[in-house]
C-alpha cells in the first residue's frame, strides 16, 4: 500500500496538540481592517481551538500529524 498523503492546505492551517485537540488561526483578520475597532482586532490575535465536531475531518486530512 502506498503512504497516505497529508492535505497541504490543512497542514498550513491547523496544528495538532498533544492531547488530540486542534488549534487554528482566527478568521476575519486578513483585510478590511479599517472598519474594525482596535478592540476587535486585538481579540482576533492568536490561536483558538477547532470545534470538537470537526476533529474527525481534520485528523483524516492530516493522517500523520
Amino acid at each position: 500500500m502506498p503512504k497516505m498523503k497529508t492535505k497541504s492546505g490543512a497542514a498550513k492551517r491547523f496544528k495538532l496538540r498533544p492531547g488530540g485537540t486542534v488549534k487554528r488561526s482566527q478568521a476575519f483578520k486578513r483585510h478590511i481592517l479599517t472598519k474594525k475597532t482596535t478592540k476587535v482586532k486585538r481579540q482576533l490575535r492568536g490561536m483558538t481551538e477547532v470545534h470538537a465536531a470537526d476533529h474527525k475531518q481534520i485528523h483524516a486530512m492530516m493522517p500523520y500529524a
